[in-house]
Protein backbone atom coordinates (compact mmCIF):
# COMPACT_ATOMS: atom_id res chain seq x y z
CA UNK A 1 0.00 0.00 0.00
CA UNK A 2 1.47 3.38 -1.02
CA UNK A 3 1.76 6.49 1.12
CA UNK A 4 -1.05 9.07 0.87
CA UNK A 5 0.00 12.04 -1.20
CA UNK A 6 -0.24 14.29 1.84
CA UNK A 7 2.16 12.03 3.76
CA UNK A 8 4.65 12.00 0.89
CA UNK A 9 4.50 15.79 0.69
CA UNK A 10 5.05 16.06 4.43
CA UNK A 11 8.08 13.75 4.25
CA UNK A 12 9.58 15.73 1.38
CA UNK A 13 8.95 19.00 3.19
CA UNK A 14 10.64 17.65 6.32
CA UNK A 15 13.61 16.51 4.25
CA UNK A 16 13.96 19.95 2.70
CA UNK A 17 13.82 21.61 6.12
CA UNK A 18 16.48 19.21 7.40
CA UNK A 19 18.67 19.95 4.40
CA UNK A 20 18.36 23.68 4.96
CA UNK A 21 19.27 23.25 8.62
CA UNK A 22 22.19 20.89 8.06
CA UNK A 23 23.65 21.16 4.56
CA UNK A 24 26.61 18.94 5.49
CA UNK A 25 24.30 16.08 6.40
CA UNK A 26 22.28 16.59 3.24
CA UNK A 27 25.43 16.40 1.12
CA UNK A 28 26.55 13.24 2.91
CA UNK A 29 23.23 11.49 2.35
CA UNK A 30 23.19 12.52 -1.30
CA UNK A 31 26.70 11.15 -1.80
CA UNK A 32 28.02 14.58 -2.79
CA UNK A 33 31.23 16.28 -1.72
CA UNK A 34 30.78 18.16 1.55
CA UNK A 35 31.97 21.75 1.19
CA UNK A 36 32.90 23.65 4.32
CA UNK A 37 33.42 27.38 4.67
CA UNK A 38 35.78 28.57 7.41
CA UNK A 39 35.10 32.14 8.58
CA UNK A 40 38.43 33.69 9.57
CA UNK A 41 39.32 37.41 9.58
CA UNK A 42 41.37 39.92 7.62
CA UNK A 43 44.45 38.91 5.67
CA UNK A 44 46.77 40.81 8.02
CA UNK A 45 45.88 38.82 11.15
CA UNK A 46 46.34 35.29 12.45
CA UNK A 47 42.87 33.87 11.76
CA UNK A 48 43.24 33.88 7.97
CA UNK A 49 46.52 31.95 7.63
CA UNK A 50 45.53 29.62 10.50
CA UNK A 51 42.15 29.02 8.87
CA UNK A 52 43.78 28.44 5.51
CA UNK A 53 46.02 25.79 7.05
CA UNK A 54 43.01 24.08 8.67
CA UNK A 55 41.15 24.18 5.34
CA UNK A 56 44.05 22.50 3.56
CA UNK A 57 44.38 19.78 6.19
CA UNK A 58 40.64 19.04 6.11
CA UNK A 59 40.61 18.89 2.32
CA UNK A 60 43.65 16.63 2.18
CA UNK A 61 42.73 14.30 5.05
CA UNK A 62 38.93 13.91 5.04
CA UNK A 63 37.51 12.00 2.05
CA UNK A 64 34.81 13.84 0.11
CA UNK A 65 35.23 17.00 2.19
CA UNK A 66 36.53 20.26 0.76
CA UNK A 67 37.15 23.29 3.00
CA UNK A 68 37.86 26.90 2.09
CA UNK A 69 39.03 29.76 4.31
CA UNK A 70 37.07 32.97 3.81
CA UNK A 71 38.18 36.54 4.55
CA UNK A 72 35.73 38.19 6.99
CA UNK A 73 35.50 41.04 9.48
CA UNK A 74 36.19 38.38 12.17
CA UNK A 75 34.48 37.40 15.43
CA UNK A 76 31.09 39.15 15.43
CA UNK A 77 30.46 38.58 11.73
CA UNK A 78 31.82 35.04 11.96
CA UNK A 79 29.29 34.03 14.58
CA UNK A 80 26.46 35.57 12.59
CA UNK A 81 27.63 33.59 9.54
CA UNK A 82 27.58 30.37 11.58
CA UNK A 83 24.15 31.24 12.95
CA UNK A 84 22.81 31.70 9.42
CA UNK A 85 24.52 28.54 8.03
CA UNK A 86 26.61 30.71 5.71
CA UNK A 87 29.83 29.44 7.31
CA UNK A 88 30.43 26.04 8.87
CA UNK A 89 33.48 26.69 11.03
CA UNK A 90 34.51 29.99 12.59
CA UNK A 91 37.24 31.63 14.62
CA UNK A 92 36.04 33.84 17.44
CA UNK A 93 37.17 35.60 20.56
CA UNK A 94 35.84 34.34 23.88
CA UNK A 95 34.20 37.62 24.86
CA UNK A 96 32.35 37.83 21.54
CA UNK A 97 31.24 34.21 21.89
CA UNK A 98 30.03 34.93 25.41
CA UNK A 99 27.78 37.67 24.05
CA UNK A 100 26.63 35.49 21.15
CA UNK A 101 25.44 32.49 23.16
CA UNK A 102 23.68 34.83 25.60
CA UNK A 103 22.07 36.91 22.85
CA UNK A 104 23.61 40.15 24.10
CA UNK A 105 25.14 43.17 22.42
CA UNK A 106 25.48 42.74 18.65
CA UNK A 107 23.40 39.54 18.88
CA UNK A 108 20.46 40.92 20.87
CA UNK A 109 18.12 41.43 17.92
CA UNK A 110 18.22 37.82 16.69
CA UNK A 111 18.79 36.13 20.04
CA UNK A 112 21.35 33.52 21.13
CA UNK A 113 23.65 31.96 18.53
CA UNK A 114 23.62 28.12 18.65
CA UNK A 115 27.42 27.85 18.46
CA UNK A 116 29.35 24.88 19.81
CA UNK A 117 33.07 24.81 20.57
CA UNK A 118 35.60 22.49 18.95
CA UNK A 119 38.69 23.86 20.67
CA UNK A 120 40.19 26.72 22.64
CA UNK A 121 43.10 27.53 20.33
CA UNK A 122 45.40 30.25 21.70
CA UNK A 123 45.32 33.61 23.44
CA UNK A 124 44.95 36.96 21.75
CA UNK A 125 47.03 39.90 22.87
CA UNK A 126 45.34 43.30 22.96
CA UNK A 127 47.67 45.50 20.95
CA UNK A 128 47.28 49.24 21.47
CA UNK A 129 49.68 50.67 18.93
CA UNK A 130 50.33 54.42 19.02
CA UNK A 131 52.44 56.71 16.88
CA UNK A 132 55.55 58.15 18.45
CA UNK A 133 54.10 61.64 18.03
CA UNK A 134 50.90 60.79 19.92
CA UNK A 135 52.58 60.85 23.32
CA UNK A 136 50.34 57.99 24.50
CA UNK A 137 51.90 55.78 27.17
CA UNK A 138 48.63 54.40 28.58
CA UNK A 139 45.12 53.89 27.24
CA UNK A 140 43.74 56.99 28.98
CA UNK A 141 46.18 59.10 26.96
CA UNK A 142 44.16 58.33 23.80
CA UNK A 143 41.64 61.01 24.79
CA UNK A 144 41.23 63.48 21.93
CA UNK A 145 43.05 61.22 19.45
CA UNK A 146 42.02 59.62 16.16
CA UNK A 147 41.92 55.92 17.03
CA UNK A 148 41.08 52.88 14.91
CA UNK A 149 38.99 50.53 17.04
CA UNK A 150 39.03 47.67 14.52
CA UNK A 151 36.88 46.65 11.58
CA UNK A 152 33.13 46.90 12.09
CA UNK A 153 31.84 43.50 13.18
CA UNK A 154 35.18 42.36 14.58
CA UNK A 155 36.17 41.09 17.99
CA UNK A 156 38.76 43.86 18.08
CA UNK A 157 35.96 46.42 17.95
CA UNK A 158 34.29 44.80 20.95
CA UNK A 159 37.39 44.61 23.14
CA UNK A 160 38.59 48.07 22.07
CA UNK A 161 35.31 49.55 23.20
CA UNK A 162 35.50 47.71 26.50
CA UNK A 163 39.13 48.63 27.16
CA UNK A 164 38.47 52.31 26.43
CA UNK A 165 35.52 52.35 28.81
CA UNK A 166 37.55 50.53 31.46
CA UNK A 167 40.14 53.29 31.11
CA UNK A 168 37.46 55.93 31.72
CA UNK A 169 36.97 56.99 28.10
CA UNK A 170 33.73 57.15 26.15
CA UNK A 171 34.53 55.66 22.71
CA UNK A 172 31.90 57.85 21.05
CA UNK A 173 32.91 61.18 22.64
CA UNK A 174 36.44 61.08 24.05
CA UNK A 175 38.18 59.84 20.90
CA UNK A 176 37.53 60.12 17.18
CA UNK A 177 36.81 56.46 16.37
CA UNK A 178 37.79 54.98 13.02
CA UNK A 179 36.78 51.48 11.89
CA UNK A 180 39.71 49.81 10.13
CA UNK A 181 41.13 46.32 9.99
CA UNK A 182 44.68 45.78 11.16
CA UNK A 183 46.34 46.12 7.74
CA UNK A 184 44.46 49.32 7.00
CA UNK A 185 45.20 50.60 10.52
CA UNK A 186 48.92 50.10 9.98
CA UNK A 187 48.78 52.00 6.68
CA UNK A 188 46.79 54.83 8.28
CA UNK A 189 49.28 55.12 11.15
CA UNK A 190 52.18 55.23 8.71
CA UNK A 191 50.44 57.99 6.76
CA UNK A 192 49.64 60.02 9.89
CA UNK A 193 45.88 59.66 9.41
CA UNK A 194 45.35 58.13 12.85
CA UNK A 195 47.19 58.44 16.14
CA UNK A 196 46.69 54.89 17.38
CA UNK A 197 44.90 51.63 16.72
CA UNK A 198 43.62 48.62 18.58
CA UNK A 199 44.26 45.09 17.42
CA UNK A 200 43.38 41.84 19.17
CA UNK A 201 45.58 39.13 17.72
CA UNK A 202 48.33 36.59 18.17
CA UNK A 203 52.01 37.39 18.48
CA UNK A 204 53.54 38.20 16.16
CA UNK A 205 50.81 39.63 13.96
CA UNK A 206 52.07 40.07 10.40
CA UNK A 207 50.77 43.61 9.91
CA UNK A 208 52.20 44.85 13.22
CA UNK A 209 55.46 43.14 12.31
CA UNK A 210 55.42 45.07 9.05
CA UNK A 211 54.97 48.34 10.96
CA UNK A 212 57.77 47.48 13.37
CA UNK A 213 60.07 46.67 10.45
CA UNK A 214 59.38 49.91 8.58
CA UNK A 215 62.24 52.38 8.86
CA UNK A 216 61.47 55.98 9.72
CA UNK A 217 58.15 55.26 11.47
CA UNK A 218 58.09 55.88 15.23
CA UNK A 219 55.56 53.76 17.09
CA UNK A 220 54.86 52.45 20.58
CA UNK A 221 53.06 49.40 21.97
CA UNK A 222 51.01 50.83 24.83
CA UNK A 223 50.61 48.72 28.03
CA UNK A 224 46.95 48.14 28.84
CA UNK A 225 46.86 45.63 31.70
CA UNK A 226 45.99 48.49 34.08
CA UNK A 227 42.34 48.13 32.97
CA UNK A 228 42.17 44.39 33.71
CA UNK A 229 40.56 44.86 37.12
CA UNK A 230 37.78 47.02 35.68
CA UNK A 231 37.19 44.54 32.87
CA UNK A 232 36.87 41.64 35.29
CA UNK A 233 34.54 43.61 37.50
CA UNK A 234 32.30 44.39 34.53
CA UNK A 235 32.43 41.06 32.65
CA UNK A 236 33.45 38.44 35.19
CA UNK A 237 36.79 36.88 36.15
CA UNK A 238 37.10 34.31 33.35
CA UNK A 239 37.11 36.15 30.02
CA UNK A 240 40.19 38.35 30.41
CA UNK A 241 43.74 37.64 31.58
CA UNK A 242 47.09 39.39 31.85
CA UNK A 243 49.57 38.51 29.09
CA UNK A 244 53.01 39.76 28.18
CA UNK A 245 54.13 40.64 24.67
CA UNK A 246 57.81 39.66 24.77
CA UNK A 247 60.40 42.18 23.68
CA UNK A 248 61.57 39.83 20.94
CA UNK A 249 58.12 39.70 19.33
CA UNK A 250 58.58 42.90 17.29
CA UNK A 251 61.76 44.66 16.13
CA UNK A 252 62.50 47.78 18.13
CA UNK A 253 60.33 46.90 21.11
CA UNK A 254 62.39 48.23 24.04
CA UNK A 255 60.92 45.94 26.72
CA UNK A 256 58.21 43.38 27.43
CA UNK A 257 54.71 44.91 27.40
CA UNK A 258 51.85 43.77 29.66
CA UNK A 259 48.46 43.63 27.94
CA UNK A 260 44.94 42.25 28.28
CA UNK A 261 44.54 38.73 26.94
CA UNK A 262 41.45 36.89 25.66
CA UNK A 263 41.15 33.36 24.30
CA UNK A 264 40.44 32.41 20.69
CA UNK A 265 38.18 29.49 19.90
CA UNK A 266 37.14 27.42 16.91
CA UNK A 267 33.38 26.94 16.78
CA UNK A 268 30.69 25.35 14.62
CA UNK A 269 26.90 25.32 14.49
CA UNK A 270 25.26 22.94 16.95
CA UNK A 271 23.73 21.10 13.96
CA UNK A 272 27.09 19.91 12.59
CA UNK A 273 27.17 16.09 12.42
CA UNK A 274 28.96 14.56 15.40
CA UNK A 275 31.36 12.54 13.25
CA UNK A 276 32.40 15.57 11.21
CA UNK A 277 32.99 17.64 14.36
CA UNK A 278 35.00 14.75 15.81
CA UNK A 279 37.14 14.43 12.68
CA UNK A 280 37.89 18.15 12.46
CA UNK A 281 38.88 18.24 16.14
CA UNK A 282 41.07 15.17 15.67
CA UNK A 283 42.87 16.75 12.72
CA UNK A 284 43.75 19.85 14.74
CA UNK A 285 46.01 17.64 16.85
CA UNK A 286 47.07 14.94 14.40
CA UNK A 287 48.22 17.57 11.87
CA UNK A 288 49.33 20.20 14.39
CA UNK A 289 52.84 20.31 12.93
CA UNK A 290 51.40 21.17 9.51
CA UNK A 291 49.29 23.95 11.03
CA UNK A 292 52.21 25.34 13.06
CA UNK A 293 54.35 25.44 9.92
CA UNK A 294 51.91 28.04 8.57
CA UNK A 295 51.56 30.05 11.80
CA UNK A 296 53.35 29.63 15.10
CA UNK A 297 50.17 30.15 17.14
CA UNK A 298 49.02 26.66 16.12
CA UNK A 299 51.93 25.29 18.12
CA UNK A 300 50.25 26.49 21.35
CA UNK A 301 47.34 24.08 20.95
CA UNK A 302 47.18 21.38 23.65
CA UNK A 303 44.39 18.89 24.51
CA UNK A 304 44.07 20.10 28.09
CA UNK A 305 43.88 23.80 27.15
CA UNK A 306 41.65 23.13 24.14
CA UNK A 307 39.01 21.39 26.25
CA UNK A 308 38.65 23.97 29.03
CA UNK A 309 37.66 27.57 29.65
CA UNK A 310 35.09 28.09 26.89
CA UNK A 311 32.09 30.40 27.45
CA UNK A 312 29.88 28.15 25.28
CA UNK A 313 29.11 24.40 25.28
CA UNK A 314 31.42 22.04 23.43
CA UNK A 315 30.15 20.06 20.46
CA UNK A 316 29.45 16.39 21.31
CA UNK A 317 31.85 15.30 18.56
CA UNK A 318 34.66 17.33 20.12
CA UNK A 319 33.82 16.01 23.59
CA UNK A 320 34.13 12.45 22.29
CA UNK A 321 37.62 13.21 20.98
CA UNK A 322 38.79 14.79 24.25
CA UNK A 323 37.39 11.91 26.27
CA UNK A 324 39.30 9.44 24.10
CA UNK A 325 42.47 11.46 24.71
CA UNK A 326 41.76 11.57 28.45
CA UNK A 327 41.78 15.36 28.47
CA UNK A 328 38.09 16.08 29.06
CA UNK A 329 37.63 17.72 32.48
CA UNK A 330 36.30 15.33 35.11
Amino acid sequence: MGFPRRSVAAILAAALVAAACNPQEWARRAGAKTRLSIATGGTGGVYYPYGGAIARVITERLPDVEATAEVTAASVDNLKLVRDHKSDIAFTLADTLDDAVAGRGAFARRGPVPARVLAVLYDNYTHVVASGASGAVRVADLAGKHVSIGAAGSGTELIATRVLRAAGLDPARDITPVSLGVSQSVDALKDGKIDAFFWSGGVPTASVLDLASTSGVAWRLVPNDDVLGALRQAYGPLLYSRLTVPRAAYPGLPADVAVVGVANLLVVHQDMADQLAYDITRLLFERQADLAAVHAEAGHLSPARAAAGAPAPFHPGAIRYYRERGSWPK
